[in-house]
């Protein structure tokens, strides 16, 4: 029992240090909930999960070292770039509009945002696919639930500390600073999109 609540306490921390990286989904944690408040952290957070329970199936299934071998991860860097750039310029147009996003959209987006970002399916085929694994060996199905419990509750308090602390700001909807707040947000995701685009057509080029 003690192995399971140290292995659970491990995966926590671990997850943790990958959700406090900065990246796509914290840039939208913060722009959604300065427009809708602190629920749309957990709210993102649970369609960051949903997409992950699909991979972990898929990983269990042999997914994983398809992900990270061969132009996989090239391929998959330059689909989530342009999804991401999408996203961005999207928020420059929404960033017009003031009217909340329904919270159905705020699931949808965790999930779009995950599966755009290359390193998702990187941190999975490799770190994640190794604590499942491990998870395995130490107990079972028991090992893969304590895992899986350690790494999403460390994105459920890292992703709602930040829209907790993101929905503090009491920004008027059609005032400047929100405006201004948004593009720059809208602009980070772009930024992010356009970085892997490049790096990714780099690796593709390298086996033509």
């Amino acid at each position: 029992m003690i192995s399971i609540l140290l292995f659970t306490l491990t995966s926590f921390l671990i997850g943790l240090s990958g959700a406090m990286a900065p990246g796509p989904l914290l840039t939208v944690t913060v722009s959604d909930s300065i427009r809708r408040g602190f629920r749309a952290g957990p709210l993102l957070v649970a369609g960051h999960v949903l997409g992950e329970a699909l991979l972990v199936t898929l990983i269990l299934m042999g997914l994983g070292y398809i992900l990270r071998s061969g132009p996989a991860p090239a391929i998959l860097g330059t689909a989530g770039g342009a999804v991401l750039i999408w996203m961005g310029i999207l928020g420059f147009r929404d960033s017009e509009d003031t009217e909340n996003i329904p919270e159905g959209g705020s699931i949808l987006r965790g999930a779009i945002i995950s599966f755009a970002n290359p390193y998702f399916f990187l941190w999975w085929g490799a770190v994640g696919a190794a604590l499942m694994y491990r998870g395995l060996e130490l107990a079972g199905v028991l090992g893969l639930l304590a895992f899986l419990a350690g790494h999403w509750s460390s994105d459920l308090t890292w992703y709602s500390l930040v829209s907790f602390l993101s929905s503090r700001k009491s920004f008027r909807m059609d005032g400047r600073p929100y405006k201004i707040v948004m593009m720059i947000l809208s602009l980070f995701l772009i930024l992010f999109g356009v970085y892997f685009l490049i790096e990714s057509l780099k690796t593709i080029s390298g086996y033509s």
